[in-house]
């Protein structure tokens, strides 16, 4: 017999601690809100019951000033109820926020920095932040709210028979009409939808961003969205599905809210029906109560729904978390070595991003000995950034060891592995803080004078001078902003403050222009000194002087040697070189 299934209160209840308590206060608090807040519809009964009594003689009318007082009373009494259960809530709801985010962020700082790279940072952020606020106003305002929604309907019917059976029964009919109207939109397949239409949102709002970011290309070449064809596909799907959804959903929506709103030709009914024969007195006094508070049940029962939307929605949100929470973080060995030196050794290496899908890499074996510089080429897509993500264990291999130093990268801890190799990669990140710290995040407990030392030796020195308070800017502040090839080269200042045995370099003069890579050529031939070194590169020129290239493709190493053997060889490199020498050599002129 398979578990139990938790619900989403209790699953949420786990990351209250002690504050689940106060969430279960809150639910009691706004139970006890809901039924107060009835007692001035009575009251206010009371005073047109004794108007109409005492009609053209008012001055009998002695209780109306207790009978108003009471009723301002009740819903003073009621608001400050509910707010007690609304702080109650909010208490309980922020720590849940908190832990769950935590808890998140604890969760990615142990997964493989390669699925994070995958998934991408836009998406995990968005579960991070989005679905833990969901979770948020779910139990802040819903859960209070859904309290409210299921105990009004109690006290309403205990009032409803109280004053007259048949007129309640009745009056009923199409809170109960609405209710089944309502579950048919509620079940599983509106829970498919709300899943689909969160993915559609989600794919709509990355290429929105993706668009956003291609603008410069959209203005240079006089281009529309209709030329961003992930972007427009992504719109038209969401488009399609709305409208769809819309039409399935149209009929059930306008038989709930006529039914809901319905209660009022219930009454007209009821008038009808039990005055044919003359209008008592009674009956008079009970249909005018029934007329003042039955509009309280329509509102019930938006509520309910509103309450049945949120619901789905946070469920969601906890089956987003689940899919990041249950991904498998990377194990830890439980003896942990240290390299001996900076060689590295692979063997057999196998990998694939999906178990499904041919492998990225496929029985790869090779050996850089300490202090040897190598390149990786190939054909995009030959598994080049794949094979070093591997050596820094952003992924491990399916078959196969990589070894650093004679010790298997899986017995070596993470915190070890970080100090042995450093990693520089094509599109470098910095964060809204100073430079100093910026670069300080390669080694935290440097000093100043070493963080200076790093950013001359990585040629960043020009960059410093020209910032209004030198290393102490903060990038990103007050419009205060560097240029792609700049951010490379105070990230390789972080690489040399790091001062790693390894270095692995991707792609890492791609976007600097001619005077920004002529300095990170000098601060990569700076930095290289005396460690092994791993490039990967597009730009051959950069690799010719390199101990050996490897040549990757498809997943296999097809070619391997020094640049001018490599040459003399009919092979992938040969063809390589020969069209980068076209494309170097090119020039722009008038024809003949």
């Amino acid at each position: 017999m398979g578990e139990k299934k938790k619900s989403d209160v209790a699953r949420l209840m786990e990351y209250a601690s002690r504050y689940k308590y106060f969430t279960y206060c809150s639910w009691i608090l706004a139970t006890i809100s809901a039924f107060i807040a009835l007692a001035p519809f009575y009251f206010i009964w009371r005073i047109i019951k004794e108007v109409v009594e005492v009609r053209t003689d008012f001055s009998k009318a002695t209780h109306i000033v207790s009978y108003g007082w009471s009723a301002v009373g009740m819903s003073l009494l009621a608001m400050v109820i509910y707010i007690a259960a609304l702080m109650c809530s909010h208490l309980a709801a922020f720590r849940v926020q908190a832990n769950l985010r935590t808890a998140m962020m604890q969760h990615i700082m142990k997964l493989p920095m390669g699925y994070i790279e995958t998934e991408g940072s836009g998406k995990i952020r968005k579960i991070v932040t989005e679905s833990s606020a969901a979770t948020e106003t779910y139990l802040a305002h819903s859960l209070p709210d859904k309290a409210v929604s299921f105990a009004t309907p109690v006290g309403l019917l205990a009032m409803l028979f109280i004053f007259d059976w048949r007129i309640g029964l009745i009056c009923l009919i199409p809170a109960v009409i609405a209710f089944l109207m309502m579950g048919g939109m509620m079940g599983s397949k509106m829970q498919a939808d709300m899943k689909e239409y969160q993915n559609a949102l989600d794919e709509m709002s990355s290429e929105a961003v993706e668009y956003v970011r291609g603008i410069p290309v959209v203005k240079t070449f006089g281009q529309s969205v209709f030329s961003f064809k992930r972007f427009k596909n992504a719109i038209d799907k969401y488009e399609k599905w709305t409208i769809a959804y819309t039409i399935t959903m149209r009929m059930p929506m306008v038989g709930f809210t006529t039914a809901a709103n319905g209660v009022f030709a219930a009454l007209v009914a009821c008038g009808f029906f039990f005055t044919k024969n003359g209008v008592e007195n009674e009956f008079l006094y009970n249909i005018l109560f029934y007329i003042i508070i039955t509009p309280i049940l329509t509102v019930t029962l938006m509520k309910i729904a509103y309450a049945g939307e949120s619901q789905m929605l946070v469920k969601d949100a906890l089956n987003r978390m689940d899919v990041l929470l249950n991904v498998e973080p990377l194990k830890e060995a439980k003896n942990p070595k240290k390299p001996n030196n900076s060689g590295i050794v692979i063997e057999n290496a196998s990998f694939s991003y999906d178990e499904k899908k041919k492998n990225a890499l496929d029985g790869v074996s090779l050996e850089i000995k300490p202090g040897e510089h190598v390149a990786f080429v190939g054909p995009s897509g030959g598994g080049k950034t794949t094979l070093t993500s591997l050596i820094t264990r952003f992924w491990d291999v399916k078959e196969g060891s990589i070894k650093i130093g004679g010790v298997d990268v899986k017995d070596i801890s993470s915190s070890e592995l970080m100090k042995t190799v450093s990693y520089v990669f094509q599109d470098s990140k910095l964060l809204k803080m100073s430079i100093l710290e910026n670069v300080r995040m390669g080694r935290p407990e440097a000093t100043d004078e070493e963080v200076i030392k790093a950013l001359k030796d990585a040629m960043c020195w020009d960059i410093i001078q020209k910032l209004p308070n030198g290393a102490n800017t903060i990038i990103g502040s007050k419009g205060t902003y560097v240029s792609s090839g700049e951010a490379q080269r105070i990230s390789i200042a972080r690489a040399f403050l790091k001062n790693a045995p390894i270095l692995i370099l991707d792609e890492a003069t791609a976007f600097a222009d001619p005077d920004n890579e002529a300095k990170v050529q000098k601060a990569f031939e700076n930095l290289s000194k005396d460690k092994t070194v791993i490039m990967i590169a597009h730009r051959l020129s950069t690799v010719v002087d390199t101990d050996k290239i490897y040549v990757l493709c498809d997943g296999k190493i097809v070619e391997s040697g020094k640049h001018q053997t490599l040459l003399t060889q009919d092979g992938i490199y040969s063809h390589m070189w020969n069209e980068y020498q076209k494309s170097v050599n090119w020039k722009v002129g008038k024809s003949a």
